[in-house]
């Protein structure tokens, strides 16, 4: 069976317009995937702990050294591993806050960054472990970012998935949502995207 996983990010929950596009997404992959499955994991409403020392400690303590709270802290970062492994295919709504991606979508970064289990260090540098699959990555923001020079968005996202071997990834961007009669085109044309993916 077909798996899709949706990242969801948006603070607005469903009313985001990075979750909009991605049921937009979805509902075209399910109709090429009838037998698909979709799985939700919505970093908002999962309140992921920020990285802090005990985190850090915990990936970094032998597993059979770890303590209860150390033992917690990986159960739940192998859990967001596994069901990111499993999934043949991911869509990830991002929106922009502040210039940057959500705070949520950094916490769930930091709990997949762990080297020799996602990543490991070579000569030549880092190199990811996890098998490529297609992402792609539904980038919205209020203003015009990308050809401005002032996208700190989407290349981290990107430079982050490289790191752990995800390198097949697509953006959907739809930019000027806060800009009057540009936010209708640019959806608009996000959603025309999506429809041309696949």
């Amino acid at each position: 069976m077909t798996t899709l996983l949706h990242i969801k990010t948006s603070i607005f929950g469903d009313e985001g317009q990075s979750s909009q596009l991605a049921n937009a997404f979805i509902k075209q992959w399910q109709a090429r995937n009838p037998d698909g499955q979709v799985q939700v994991r919505d970093l908002v409403a999962e309140n992921l702990p920020h990285l802090d020392g005990n985190a850090v400690a915990a990936m970094m303590t032998p597993a059979e050294e770890r303590n209860a709270e150390q033992q917690a802290i990986i159960a739940r970062a192998d859990q967001l591993l596994e069901e990111l492994k499993q999934a043949d295919e991911v869509v990830i709504g991002v929106p922009m806050y502040n210039f940057g991606v959500p705070t949520q979508m950094k916490a769930y970064f930091d709990l997949l960054a762990r080297a020799g289990v996602t990543f490991k260090y070579t000569e030549t540098g880092p190199v990811g472990l996890l098998e490529d699959k297609p992402v792609y990555l539904l980038a919205t923001r209020g203003g015009l970012y990308r050809d401005a020079g002032q996208d700190f968005q989407v290349p981290f996202v990107k430079q982050f998935l490289g790191l752990i071997g995800l390198s097949s990834v697509e953006v959907v961007y739809a930019e000027g949502l806060n800009m009057g009669d540009l936010a209708e085109r640019s959806l608009q044309q996000a959603n025309q995207q999506i429809a041309g993916l696949h």
